[in-house]
């Protein structure tokens, strides 16, 4: 993301983002409700539209206009707060549909995948159950494996686990933890500090519609330097 902004009428809500995330590279955003994270994760899926700047995906400039978003979201997954299953398919039904629907895979093949997917996140006895039937930590799983299933080069997760009840949270990100082990290119919008810490290889403050601060976990952890940062810290890490 090269200064990057967006707007809403005369509200500024990203006010000149950089931002550059490697191959591989598990990135972190926090910050503040309001800062602008999730927002910045919306415009890098195409979802929300910038007012200016460029966001470029291998050398593709998606922030202009004629470009084909549906071609680049094809290579970019993306996991919200609140799953978005349809809820009148089966939990195969729902990773099996965007692979199919594009031609990517005949049913035969994604239907295996789908069951090799179940497997990864630990829900393999779940393929034929309807989204209503499963718990809002399981709901996430194959939110996460839907997104899997498309073989995307980034992930995005959007507060992945906020809305789920606090003994649901570490099966989730025990399973981002094991794709981030895997090499996957992830930026990561998450309350969960002790995650953030274990798994980010950059942790990136936001506050103010701008990036703050950003460094490894430690930098920003143990020794942060902006004092909005620091009020933060103070705030999260002892409620």
């Amino acid at each position: 993301m090269r200064d990057v902004h967006k707007s809403y009428g005369t509200n500024d809500v990203i006010k000149g983002v950089d931002l550059k995330v490697e191959d591989n590279e598990v990135v972190v955003l926090i910050g503040p409700s309001g800062a602008g994270k999730s927002t910045v994760l919306r415009m890098i899926n195409g979802l929300e539209t910038t007012t200016s700047g460029d966001i470029m995906i291998d050398g593709e400039d998606i922030a202009k206009p004629g470009v084909s978003i549906d071609k680049v979201r094809q290579k970019i997954g993306m996991v919200f707060q609140h799953f978005n299953l349809f809820p009148n398919m089966t939990v195969k039904q729902n990773i099996t549909l965007s692979p199919t629907e594009l031609g990517l895979k005949t049913k035969d093949e994604a239907n295996a995948e789908a069951i090799e997917l179940l497997d990864q996140v630990g829900l393999t006895d779940k393929a034929d159950a309807m989204p209503d039937s499963l718990s809002g930590g399981q709901k996430q799983r194959v939110a996460i494996a839907r997104a899997l299933a498309m073989h995307p080069d980034i992930m995005l997760f959007d507060e992945p686990t906020s809305a789920l009840d606090p003994e649901m949270v570490g099966d989730v990100l025990g399973v981002m933890r094991q794709l981030a082990k895997e090499g996957m290119t992830m930026v990561i919008v998450t309350h969960e500090m002790g995650f953030a810490k274990e798994v980010a290889d950059r942790v990136v403050f936001f506050g103010d519609g701008k990036i703050l601060e950003q460094g490894s976990p430690e930098q920003i952890f143990e020794h942060p330097q902006h004092e909005r940062l620091q009020t933060f810290l103070k705030q999260v890490l002892e409620a």
